[in-house]
């Protein structure tokens, strides 16, 4: 029992913490809204997963960008830009689905580029720099696809939407290979600069890691996994729209802050998918519980309008808790720092 209770406490210090909590009290929310049989079952799994992991796989990307100690809010827009030009690339210049999904990853490459020029060259404020790029990526997507438009190959649509063994989701996969990449590169320099670069660039700078250079590399990493969730979006829809997904650029922000990811190298993936599966298991449980309440009193019609208040409302809940969380979080490690600092210069003093 005591080793239980320590560890809990251990857990309780951890950035991830309350982002754990709240995902979980979402999950058990989901569970008695839909039953759990009819929740875990094989096809509403897999509808969750192949729904939910574009979402998911850009929370993480911002998460990247956040340790370092910057943000992007076109990252939304950027999903449709590797969606309209897979799709397009493949409808008017008839090559390969395949190959058309490698000049969509190759898109959002391009926009990480822009964006890390206008930061870390430029000196633009992060903020400012991905609001104007968002704004010209929509406007780019609108140039390359007027109106929605295309279709994926079947093929391609049966690997994303498939079961592997019959219950494991391919969409799944997708997201745990994600991780299991950003587990290695967090093994690697990179992932320490990281940390590094976000907590003070400065001091990262003194002891010799360019913080332009360590940028750099997480706008690559955040561009090849945001070039994957467009992937898996044009997957999930079977078709091109040069404007959806746009509100995620904000929605996966707060998801990773809700999850415990803040600037300055604090928190870790761990955090990102806690707040993304909560935003995911929220909407989701609304969409649910709506469903019910016009099972239970017929006729009553309630608008997509509800819907977003009673999501967003919840949501915002969750961010506050958060953030006050943290800060407590961070204080607390700030005095044990410094207690054990004087612990060992009275140490020190006494011999």
């Amino acid at each position: 029992m005591e080793l239980i209770k320590g560890a809990f406490a251990q857990f309780r210090r951890r950035p991830a913490f309350t982002g754990f909590i709240l995902f979980a009290i979402a999950l058990v929310l989901n569970i008695i809204l839909q039953g759990p049989g009819s929740f875990f079952s094989a096809r509403s799994l897999n509808t969750l997963f192949s729904t939910g992991v574009p979402f998911l796989l850009i929370v993480m990307a911002h998460g990247v960008l956040l340790i370092s100690g910057t943000l992007d809010i076109s990252i939304g827009i950027q999903l449709a830009l590797v969606n309209v030009v897979t799709i397009m690339t493949v409808q008017e210049w008839g090559i390969p689905f395949a190959l058309g999904a490698l000049l969509g990853i190759g898109a959002a490459v391009v926009a990480s580029v822009v964006l890390w020029v206008l930061i870390s060259v430029f000196r633009l404020p992060d903020l400012l720099a991905s609001f104007a790029l968002a704004q010209a990526i929509r406007g780019v997507n609108v140039l390359i696809m007027n109106i929605p438009q295309g279709t994926v190959p079947r093929t391609y649509l049966n690997f994303y939407h498939t079961s592997v063994l019959g219950f494991i989701p391919m969409s799944a996969l997708i997201l745990f290979a994600v991780g299991l990449v950003w587990i290695f590169l967090k093994r690697t320099s990179f992932g320490t600069n990281i940390y590094a670069v976000g907590a003070n660039p400065q001091n990262a700078f003194a002891s010799g890691i360019s913080p332009a250079k360590v940028q750099f590399q997480a706008f690559m990493v955040k561009a090849i996994v945001t070039g994957i969730a467009g992937l898996c979006l044009t997957l999930m829809t079977g078709s091109g729209n040069p404007i959806q997904a746009e509100p995620w650029g904000l929605r996966s922000l707060a998801a990773a802050i809700i999850g415990g990811l803040t600037f300055g190298g604090w928190g870790t993936m761990a955090c990102a998918v806690f707040g993304g599966g909560f935003l995911v298991l929220i909407d989701n449980s609304v969409f649910f519980l709506f469903n019910t309440l016009n099972r239970i009193m017929p006729g009553v019609t309630i608008s997509s309008f509800w819907n977003n208040f009673v999501a967003d409302a919840i949501i915002f809940l969750g961010l506050l808790t958060t953030i006050l969380t943290v800060k407590g979080q961070r204080e607390t490690l700030r005095v044990n720092i410094q207690n054990k600092y004087l612990k060992k210069r009275r140490q020190e003093n006494d011999s």
